[in-house]
């Protein structure tokens, strides 16, 4: 989230929620709780929703599952899990903790949408046994100052037998790391300074590696990333090993966590305006501070997501997760060589546009059978759902079914694999079939496909 640092009282109070229906070393992070961290087999994240325009913004508890860590599947078609009702009646930076018990609580700030200048001393709280239902919703209050509690997160510190809860308020004139202990989640001692690095710092994330204690936070005077570490979680103890890290532009809310099956780490970022934007690096040395900034085709993100918080599940966590929620009806296509954008129609023409953009329902297709062959595919406009993607003149337009053989000739193409990339789709004219949809300086239309670069302009993700 963006933030500033602002000094006003603000006070909440807790009350009932509604729950939308369906829905070890000595100072380890605690990931494992009850269960053995090799039985993980997929991951789940916390977000809430922002578009350039708004129009997505949804200050309320959603998830997304994955089964690689790095592409997600948004569930309850993208809609809320949870809803708070106290407090501002919305949430912020939502974060999941597997606690001891192997059970999960989530924690949230307490702030609907972007008035900065609301100032909150309490955390939105919820328990979950298994992610599908949401219960003994509360307001969790952390301190006593007349300013506010940004995106807390928890780890277990075994040490003191309790866990710390860190999130950001502002002390001496400027953001500041703070915790404050709990066993259960419903009472918390006063907050004290955890980490303060003399300037604006927000946004705290942890990890253990080899029995050292790393954090990463954001430098909120100039919007990088940058990591810490520790031999304990004493507040004061962590001291900064890395150099700044960024994709170039403002990036905050990192979110660390280690690969399921490789001793791989990859490290999220989002971008602070409403853009929600996610960048991922990897490293296979954490201690060394060494990342590397992914591709974007290596990852999609759940659509407008923003400030996430993942954790490892296990199999029948993530079948659980999906069962209950379901998966979206639509997809989204990702362009292979410019795995940035996505296809879209605007003012009626098909073309691969830079994410995030509004109206974000112009990049939502439902796969329907081919209408000229149950054996092909048609693209069904998700906003216009009684328009087709078909090719006019070899160029693709969305246009209403006039009932024609020719329009569902048109409107049909062979799903087949990835002219570049095999695990990818490319798509054959069903009535051409010389011809594969492609783009070409952004714009798509069907066309012979013969060279590298055209076979790469024909190759797309499907996708959530």
């Amino acid at each position: 989230m963006r933030r500033r640092t602002l000094l006003s009282a603000g006070v909440a109070a807790g009350a009932a929620a509604f729950v939308r229906p369906g829905a070890a070393n000595a100072a380890a992070l605690v990931r494992p709780g009850a269960v053995n961290a090799a039985t993980y087999t997929g991951y789940a994240m916390a977000y809430f929703t922002e578009s350039p325009t708004m129009a997505a913004a949804s200050y309320n508890l959603h998830l997304a599952v994955s089964s690689d860590g790095l592409n997600w599947t948004p569930l309850n078609q993208n809609r809320p899990v949870a809803d708070p009702t106290s407090g501002s009646g919305g949430l912020r930076d939502p974060f999941l903790l597997r606690k001891q018990d192997g059970t999960f609580v989530v924690l949230a700030t307490d702030l609907n949408g972007t008035d900065w200048a609301y100032q909150s001393q309490y955390l939105h709280v919820w328990d979950s046994a298994d992610l599908r239902t949401f219960t003994n919703y509360r307001l969790l209050k952390v301190h006593n100052l007349a300013t506010h509690a940004w995106a807390p997160e928890a780890v277990w510190d075994a040490a003191r037998g309790q866990y710390a809860i860190v999130y950001s308020s502002v002390v001496g004139g400027h953001n500041v790391l703070m915790v404050s202990y709990t066993t259960d989640f419903r009472t918390a001692t006063t907050g004290q300074v955890f980490f303060d690095p003399g300037y604006d710092a927000i946004d705290g994330n942890f990890v253990t590696v080899g029995g050292v204690n790393y954090m990463y936070y954001k430098n909120n005077t100039n919007s990088t990333l940058l990591g810490t570490r520790s031999s304990s979680f004493n507040p004061g103890s962590f001291s900064v090993y890395t150099g700044a890290i960024g994709p170039g532009r403002g990036v905050e809310a990192p979110q660390i966590v280690k690969s399921n099956t490789a001793n791989t780490w990859h490290m999220w970022g989002d971008t602070w305006s409403p853009n929600g934007r996610f960048f991922c690096w990897q490293s296979t040395n954490v201690p060394g501070g060494s990342w590397s900034l992914l591709n974007d085709r290596a990852y999609t993100q759940p659509l407008n997501s923003k400030h996430l918080g993942i954790t490892p599940i296990t199999a029948g966590e993530l079948s659980g997760l999906t069962s209950q929620f379901g998966t979206p009806a639509w997809r989204r296509l990702k362009s292979y060589n410019f795995p940035d954008r996505y296809v879209r129609h605007a003012s009626n023409a098909a073309r691969i546009d830079v994410y995030p953009f509004d109206p974000y329902q112009d990049q939502l297709w439902t796969l329907v059978p081919g209408l000229a062959s149950s054996s092909g595919v048609s693209f069904r406009s998700v906003n216009y759902p009684s328009m087709y993607l078909r090719h006019s003149n070899y160029a693709l337009v969305l246009a209403a079914d006039d009932g024609t053989a020719t329009f569902r000739a048109d409107a049909t193409f062979t799903q087949v694999a990835g002219l570049a990339d095999s695990s990818w789709s490319s798509f054959r004219s069903y009535n051409f079939p010389d011809r594969y949809v492609r783009h070409s300086n952004y714009v798509l239309r069907i066309d012979p496909v013969s060279t590298a670069t055209e076979r790469q302009d024909a190759t797309f993700r499907v996708g959530y």
